[in-house]
């Protein structure tokens, strides 16, 4: 598999991206020469993440938001477009997953998980959404696991938050098609070594699980498609990476 676009100067932004998978993708787009907005509630990782994209020749903007907060996320995506401009790709990937049953659960916790998780999808989408019909195109792709599709137990706002955005993508990709702007959700199809992971992974997930950066292939393919390509599909970031490596 190619890439339909040379992405060298384009701008991606990417949420999460201080540590794990986002800081994986983060990277794999400083080494294609993108333009990156980094966000993440993390101030020192992420401006860590963002000095190593610098000495990748990488033009960065670290910005550090709790994509929780709406106001702060609104003002976040506005400088992140007037900065760079339309990006090419948004990829959310922020998330919180805090197991909790619904007799430990707090409404503010819930609230919490389901608004970095989906309340912030829909807000940077929403900037992005006109700049990228103004500039013709480009790719959205929210993470997305098996909790987007199913069920699991302590999982009381990460499961609605994740099939919230699973919804998101199928309408946005119907209303996407005739600007060419790419929905797509991604899940890792693979076990990977986050943080996250570390808190919620059973000892046999952990004995299997990857680097996220064997994952970066498929999110340099995502940035350059469009919805000619694909759109409005639940794709598979293991497999996706293996026909980009293979």
């Amino acid at each position: 598999m190619t890439l339909s676009v040379n992405l060298s100067g384009k701008t991606a932004l990417v949420t999460g991206a201080a540590q794990g998978l986002g800081r994986a993708i983060a990277l794999a787009y400083a080494q294609q020469g993108m333009k990156l907005v980094l966000m993440d509630v993390l101030p020192a990782p992420l401006h860590s993440v963002a000095e190593e994209a610098r000495a990748l020749g990488a033009e960065c903007l670290p910005m550090v938001v709790d994509l929780a907060d709406a106001d702060a996320t609104q003002q976040a995506a506005a400088q992140a477009v007037e900065a760079f401009g339309a990006p090419r790709v948004l990829v959310h990937n922020a998330a919180l997953l805090k197991q909790r049953s619904m007799l430990e659960i707090g409404y503010d916790q819930w609230r919490r998980e389901l608004d970095i998780i989906l309340q912030a999808a829909f807000i940077l989408s929403k900037a992005v959404w006109q700049p990228m019909i103004d500039a013709g195109g480009g790719s959205i792709v929210y993470v997305s696991s098996g909790s987007g599709i199913k069920g699991f137990v302590k999982e009381v706002a990460y499961c609605p938050g994740k099939h919230g955005q699973e919804g998101l993508m199928k309408v946005l990709a119907m209303e996407g098609a005739e600007f060419n702007i790419a929905v797509n959700t991604i899940t890792p199809g693979a076990p990977i070594q986050t943080p996250m992971s570390a808190e919620n992974y059973t000892d046999e997930h952990k004995r299997a699980w990857i680097d996220p950066a064997l994952l970066a292939p498929a999110f340099v393919y995502l940035a350059g498609i469009d919805a000619q390509i694909v759109t409005g599909e639940r794709l598979n970031a293991w497999e996706l990476a293996q026909k980009m490596t293979g």
